[in-house]
């Protein structure tokens, strides 16, 4: 009697967990560590990532699918109404990675960040593939790169990343209207996009894990391939700290908590407060 008691529990069980993405559990048990003290920023990078997907991974599929200009153009509206309804995320483990290494953050709130990051992404591919079934229309696309060539792939991601990430730093550390670093961050990334397309490009490791497990045509699961982990983490992580200490020498910025030597290159300008009249 017992036993069929727990058979039928442990079935729906099952049955939950198959309603559940892999992974997003242990998404929402890292979001709260330390006494849930990242929680906020957990759930905002959480929400941040699926708006971010919803809006740029519909460009040319649900909006300007028969046109360019217009799937360009969404795309870039995309990247910067992601932003600011999302509260301004980082929406990118890479990206996390570097704003770690120039100490923006801690390292148990990058943990977090990263965590809501995967968890935006193992909710949204399968949400969005349902909705795109459900109304017929055009499924997400998702970077991929050819396993023969993965050395290209690695390099492409790569660079790709280090020039985000000067293009992210510079925009968002300096005094810019937030309308006008936000729109010249978009045309980057789309200019980003077009210059290295060799693994997607992906520019964001959560992009490629999560399209890789969810993806059309997946088996709803990780990969399993080396080659898959070394193109769009290790690149691109590597690749943003190399751009941390870079920039740290540009700016004066320590990295890793230590002054980068032969900087700072870029010159602070210092407002002088008016003199007073003397009568």
């Amino acid at each position: 009697m017992v036993a069929q008691h727990v058979a039928t529990i442990n079935s729906f069980f099952g049955d939950v967990l198959d309603f559940i993405p892999p992974g997003l559990i242990l998404s929402v048990a890292a979001g709260c560590i330390e006494n849930r003290k990242y929680w906020d920023a957990y759930v905002k990078e959480l929400v941040g990532t699926m708006m971010m997907i919803a809006f740029t991974f519909s460009a040319g599929k649900w909006i300007g699918a028969e046109s360019w200009v217009l799937a360009w153009s969404w795309h870039a509206v995309g990247v910067v109404a992601a932003d600011y309804f999302g509260g301004g995320q980082q929406v990118n483990p890479a990206v996390t990675v570097g704003m770690w290494a120039l100490a923006e953050i801690d390292y148990s709130e990058a943990c977090v960040r990263i965590a809501g990051q995967m968890g935006g992404g193992l909710i949204s591919f399968p949400l969005f593939q349902i909705i795109s079934d459900t109304l017929n229309l055009t499924p997400f696309g998702g970077p991929q790169f050819n396993k023969d060539s993965n050395g290209e792939a690695a390099i492409s991601e790569f660079l790709a990343m280090f020039c985000l990430m000067w293009v992210n730093w510079e925009f968002n550390f300096g005094e810019y209207h937030y309308w006008i670093k936000q729109t010249l961050t978009a045309m980057a990334i789309r200019a980003l996009i077009e210059f290295f397309p060799t693994a997607g490009p992906a520019m964001n490791p959560m992009l490629g894990t999560c399209w890789a497990a969810f993806g059309v045509g997946s088996n709803f699961e990780f990969p399993s391939e080396n080659e898959h982990f070394f193109v769009y983490w290790v690149a691109p992580c590597l690749s943003s700290i190399l751009a941390a200490a870079t920039y740290g020498i540009y700016s004066g910025k320590k990295v890793f908590g230590k002054q980068m030597p032969g900087g700072p290159i870029k010159k602070t300008v210092t407002k002088q407060k008016p003199k007073q009249k003397t009568k």
